[in-house]
């Protein structure tokens, strides 16, 4: 039988050692990690991966596609995309630096509670994302907009996140609104309003106080991916999920979030592993798993 391979490839100069237990952990026989991977040399990598096996064993060849950057990671797995050829076809996985799956597990757990708590869903919504130009902010924002939210977009520096919101419409013809989050007064401005808050800032930067809390009657949910102290969040810990914070709004702690990633960065890799056919999941397709753990 035909080992399963799966060869992982990121634009960084490291492999993420996180990715690579993973994927073994969820069934891979082998991962061969590529690094410092520029766009241009994607296709003859997959094109070497794919026609070095019979076609009957396509399947157990796949790609993944790692790396800080969730626009090049999405433009890579386009590019993997366009460079398969039937019927040498493989399987690819985009989750850079965890992004797709964190993003796709926190919007999930924040779901579930509006569903569960308040009998909302994620349509129409208010969501105020703070520190979205990285992958897990940005990804949120997708995710968000995809299923009919207002999302709002927000970091410290207004051109990056100005870009971001265009790069947004640009790509996938979704309208997100784009905020300056760059002092304390501007990201309660950011937050008033809101009715979810998603905080995707660095580790160890508290971004929403208790004051800044009680200062929207209207917020819901405050969700924080920050597991290193000072916490996004005051008064959210670690574990919190659907607890009750100062301001009456509902708190998801960053390990209650990180329940649900794991599980759907390991269901994902498992099902290239398994599949009888060649799979292409991003975010969405996160998204739709998470949804199963949430």
């Amino acid at each position: 039988m035909s080992k399963n391979i799966l060869h992982m490839l990121s634009p960084l100069r490291h492999m993420s050692p996180f990715d690579v237990n993973m994927a073994l952990d969820a069934g891979y026989d082998a991962v061969v990690p590529y690094i410092d991977v520029k766009l241009e040399e994607v296709m003859p990598l997959v094109q070497d991966a794919m026609f070095s096996r019979p076609p009957k064993d396509a399947v157990h060849t796949a790609v993944f596609i790692g790396g800080k950057d969730a626009v090049l990671a999405l433009d890579m797995l386009d590019q993997v995309r366009k460079t398969l050829l039937k019927p040498f076809e493989i399987s690819a996985f985009a989750d850079p630096a965890g992004s797709f799956t964190t993003a796709a597990a926190m919007v999930a757990c924040v779901e579930k509670l509006l569903k569960e708590k308040k009998g909302r869903t994620l349509k129409g919504t208010k969501i105020v994302i703070f520190g979205a130009t990285g992958p897990v902010g940005y990804t949120c924002g997708l995710i968000g907009a995809f299923e009919g939210a207002e999302v709002t977009v927000t970091a410290r520096k207004a051109p990056d996140i100005l870009a971001k919101a265009e790069e947004i419409k640009k790509r996938f013809d979704l309208d997100v609104k784009a905020l300056d989050a760059g002092s304390p007064e501007k990201i309660r401005a950011a937050l008033e309003g809101a009715e979810v808050a998603l905080c995707c800032a660095a580790a160890g930067v508290q971004v929403l106080s208790k004051e800044d809390l009680a200062s929207n009657k209207a917020l819901l949910v405050a969700a924080d991916v920050n597991a290193v102290p000072p916490y996004g969040v005051e008064g959210l810990n670690l574990h919190d999920y659907g607890v009750e914070l100062s301001s009456g709004a509902l708190g998801i702690g960053p390990l209650a979030i990180g329940d649900v990633k794991y599980k759907t960065e390991s269901g994902l890799f498992q099902r290239m592993a398994t599949s009888d056919k060649p799979l292409g999941l991003d975010f969405r397709d996160a998204f739709a798993l998470a949804r199963s753990f949430a």
